[in-house]
């Protein structure tokens, strides 16, 4: 019997889900940081979103569509990221999982980023993808970053650790497809290049010089573009 694309990867997801730990939630915070306050009548957010009365929860909830079509590549990286996320999926909420779907143009990229608060297993179902991660620094500071890659297939499936920088780049002629699943309602994304060149305020410029040991007119020239995201 033949598998189809959409069935493969439903099989996937649901492996990817069904093999996490009996406990399937975020053990961590869910927000890159939640401050104090005296005040009774503010808002409370704590490590995710405020339960809905089940009385009024809908099938709706639970479902989201449009993971059938292709996400708009037409951005500087040529790739774009369509998430299930708590603010796009609001059944996901305490359920510890978020699935996305990634399109790539003909040498598309998603760049270097992280998931503070998830890992990923991701599955090629269209083109040609080199992906691969960078582990943290060693102890020894001599030793260099280690980059662990592979040139993935249709049906491929690789994994990216949390919190480490990973990438996935579309090395062949043609677009290509993938779907991945994070163990995390809210996995955060930092894309490298926009959070170092693009911060608001940005950072000083004689921080990166020193730090990349480049020209200041480079980091100039970076720090002046419009970096935005592909998500």
């Amino acid at each position: 019997m033949k598998i189809s694309a959409f069935h493969f990867t439903l099989f996937i997801a649901i492996l990817a889900v069904g093999s996490s730990p009996a406990d399937a939630y975020d053990p961590g915070p869910l927000q890159d940081f939640c401050v104090a306050v005296n005040d009774s009548k503010a808002a409370v957010f704590v490590n995710g979103k405020i339960c809905k009365d089940p009385k009024t929860v809908t099938p709706d909830d639970f479902f989201i569509s449009g993971f059938n079509k292709p996400g708009n590549i037409s951005n500087p990286f040529g790739s774009r990221v369509t998430h299930a996320f708590v603010d796009d999926l609001p059944g996901l909420n305490t359920l510890g999982i978020s699935i996305v779907r990634i399109d790539f143009a003909p040498n598309g990229v998603n760049p270097p980023h992280e998931h503070p608060r998830a890992s990923e297993i991701l599955v090629v179902l269209e083109g040609t993808l080199y992906a691969g991660f960078i582990t943290t620094n060693p102890r020894n500071p001599n030793e260099k970053n280690k980059l662990f890659s592979k040139v993935l297939q249709p049906g491929d499936v690789f994994l990216f650790p949390q919190g480490l920088i990973h990438f996935q780049y579309n090395i062949g002629t043609t677009s290509a497809v993938a779907i991945a699943s994070l163990n995390s309602q809210n996995p955060g994304i930092m894309t490298i290049p926009k959070a170092v060149f693009g911060s608001e305020p940005p950072v000083r410029a004689d921080v990166l010089v020193k730090s990349f040991d480049v020209d200041e007119k480079l980091v100039e020239y970076l720090q002046s573009l419009p970096w935005k995201g592909n998500n």
